[in-house]
């Protein structure tokens, strides 16, 4: 049992000096590589995708199973860590997190890598809450609120670090080192938290685990991620096994949906829903954080595939997204109790969108500073609106409710990321192959243009290549620009929805919340 700052009640002393200095950096560098490895790989799909012959959105599964699998323990972290002990089930996490890593980069197949990332995301899961736990537990009462900034800090800076990191390293050594770089920062990790922390080990409870909610789970979000996978080079619904994996998820999510409302001991605790505040912001968040990692995984895919940038660059790009976001941030946090929430998130929803729809006007010839500004400027909108949300979504909940609603906020935010990765690469590959075959109608109708290149001395085998590839490299700039368009209304559709939540009516310390 613990108290409001985290604290043990059983009168255990915070840390101070040099063991509280070496305590914080390892707790807090192990939630920096748990979110990093979201990240890390969003610039190294195309590396990977080559190294293993496989398309891009197959490299995607990278991304989404760890997503997915991160997803499906976070709701386990509270059963695992009053059943065995919070800093047993963080040591133990954070190690099988390296070794898990460690398969990873000794991956030589496809599916023997998307095994190893949804091993990573099952270990990840628990790493980033009970970091955030131990390091409140750690700093004395009055320094809360440094604990919480530390653990912030991270969560911020990871998912920027990761597409530089990523870049670098698929350009200078292997795709492998991505993953390989983990290794002996868990096995740090774990020895110092397992030598250091031990005395904030929480007592054990025999608690029951909801184990049809959690097979229900895994039935459907595993059903409609592969259904999501797949789906495109089965097409669809064409297909049987498509078809199926429909009908599985569909039966699944609403048997989990009436298991979870009347079991007692719930692993996704769904009863915060009935509160229309916080129903709206969960509503506005999936739809703008998809639309948010949506914007995160196409952005590299365009940049190395078709802008003939390396992943260095690709990641240094999108890296500028992060900067304004980390600066905006205290300023986000200073606004929520002095101006109605809703309208710092209902702005940042919008600034993002508007950011989009300039994007959208994006051509062949951007240079990478006009590329990086809308990025950078992309980034002030982050802070305005992720923020505020948790707050105003708190606020809208019984306060015995704010740990299982702060649990369940970041359950969907997690699954929202890894649909939108296929949705989007899915919905991108399709856009590219329809504006191909619509330039390709439209261009030289008469025969013009091919009679004057023949006349200048091109042969039509050359003719034909240049041809191909002007109107390729025009078709992926359609493509892309028209899913930016779309997701300019998906952001705009999020600013809206919060202002069918009420005004929030208190401020809820959110230094606690896992």
């Amino acid at each position: 049992m613990s108290n409001d700052n985290g604290n043990l009640d059983s009168g255990q002393q915070p840390l101070h000096g040099a063991a509280l200095l070496v305590a914080a950096i390892f707790t807090a560098l192990a939630n920096f590589i748990a979110v990093l490895d979201m990240t890390i790989a969003n610039v190294s799909v195309s590396t990977i995708s080559g190294a293993l012959g496989i398309t891009n959105s197959q490299g995607t599964w990278v991304i989404t199973s760890y997503a997915v699998a991160e997803a499906i323990t976070v709701p386990l972290t509270g059963w695992l860590a009053s059943r065995f002990g919070t800093v047993r089930v963080f040591v133990i996490a954070v190690g099988a997190f390296g070794l898990a890593s460690a398969l990873c980069g000794m991956s030589n197949s496809l599916g023997f890598l998307v095994g190893a990332r949804v091993l990573q995301g099952l270990a990840g899961g628990p790493i980033v809450p009970l970091s955030q736990t131990l390091l409140l537990r750690i700093f004395p009462k009055e320094k809360a609120g440094a604990a919480t900034a530390i653990w912030g800090m991270t969560t911020l800076v990871a998912p920027v670090m990761g597409p530089m990191i990523g870049g670098y390293i698929c350009d200078n050594t292997a795709w492998e080192w991505i993953f390989f770089i983990n290794i002996p920062i868990a096995i740090a990790i774990a020895w110092v938290a397992g030598q250091m922390l031990r005395r904030y080990e929480t007592p054990l409870q025999k608690n029951r685990i909801d184990v049809v909610g959690l097979i229900l789970l895994v039935i459907w979000v595993g059903s409609l991620q592969i259904m999501l996978d797949e789906g495109k080079d089965l097409d669809w619904f064409s297909s049987s096994y498509i078809a199926s994996l429909a009908v599985i998820a569909a039966i699944g999510f609403v048997a989990f949906l009436i298991w979870e409302t009347t079991e007692e001991h719930p692993i996704v605790d769904l009863r915060s829903f009935r509160h229309r505040g916080f129903s709206m912001c969960v509503i506005s968040q999936t739809i703008t954080f998809g639309a948010m990692f949506g914007v995160n995984v196409l952005n590299p895919l365009w940049l190395q595939n078709f802008m003939g940038y390396t992943a260095t660059m690709s990641g240094l790009t999108v890296a500028w997204m992060g900067v304004l976001a980390i600066l905006v941030a205290p300023l986000s946090i200073s606004f929520i109790s002095k101006i109605d929430a809703r309208a710092i998130i209902s702005l940042g929803a919008g600034w993002m969108g508007v950011v989009i729809l300039w994007r959208a006007a994006g051509t062949t010839d951007m240079t990478y500073w006009q590329i990086s500004l809308q990025l950078l400027a992309f980034g002030v909108g982050l802070s305005l609106y992720f923020i505020p949300l948790i707050a105003v979504a708190l606020s809208n909940v019984d306060d015995s409710e704010v740990a299982a609603a702060a649990g369940l906020l970041n359950f969907t935010r997690t699954l929202s990321g890894a649909f939108a990765t296929s949705l989007t690469v899915t919905s991108w590959e399709d856009g590219i192959k329809s504006s191909y075959a619509e330039l390709v109608e439209k261009l030289d109708p008469m025969g013009d243009v091919v009679r004057s290149m023949q006349e200048s001395g091109m042969t039509m085998e050359s003719i034909r290549a240049y041809l191909a590839g002007l109107t390729q490299g025009q078709a992926v700039m359609l493509a892309t620009n028209n899913l930016f368009i779309v997701m300019a209304g998906v952001f705009a559709i999020g600013a809206i929805i919060v202002w069918f939540s009420p005004r929030p009516s208190k401020v809820v310390d959110t230094s606690g919340v896992h």
